[in-house]
């Protein structure tokens, strides 16, 4: 199964976007993936700030585990993973994305009636998964 599809199912299994995205990759960076499971535990729903897409977080966790002793390596690559992100869905924040504001009530329930978090969300998980792993193999 592909780093993607391993991804999307954590997610539908109940895994926040920003776990499932960097639990995928931890194990083959050194890393058990029950901790990354909870290191990731906090950054779901953009931070539950509707910030940053938590996909895009559990992306730059494993970036970070992987590229961590260099800051220019880091800048290198979180920018290029922004950069394709945001060409590849039109932004990298959670608001923008889901095109409503889930850190309120209103914002989760319209996401809710919508489908979003079932029918939008794992196409961000696949996403920033690809995108990462590409980053990853260059």
């Amino acid at each position: 199964m592909s780093k993607s599809n391993e991804a999307v199912k954590l997610f539908e299994r109940g895994h926040l976007c920003s776990q499932a995205v960097f639990e995928v990759f931890s194990e083959d960076l050194g890393l058990a993936s029950s901790e990354a499971f909870k290191i990731g535990a906090c950054f779901g729903s953009g931070m539950r700030k509707a910030e940053v897409c938590g996909a895009c977080a559990g992306a730059l966790m494993a970036l970070g585990l992987k590229y961590g002793e260099s800051k220019e390596k880091c800048d290198e690559v979180s920018d290029k993973f922004f950069d394709e992100f945001k060409k590849e869905n039109g932004s990298y924040l959670c608001r923008d994305l889901l095109e409503c504001d889930i850190s309120t009530p209103e914002g989760v329930q319209y996401a809710r009636d919508n489908n979003l978090f079932k029918e939008f969300c794992p196409k961000m998980v696949a996403s920033a998964t690809e995108i990462a792993e590409k980053i990853m193999e260059d």
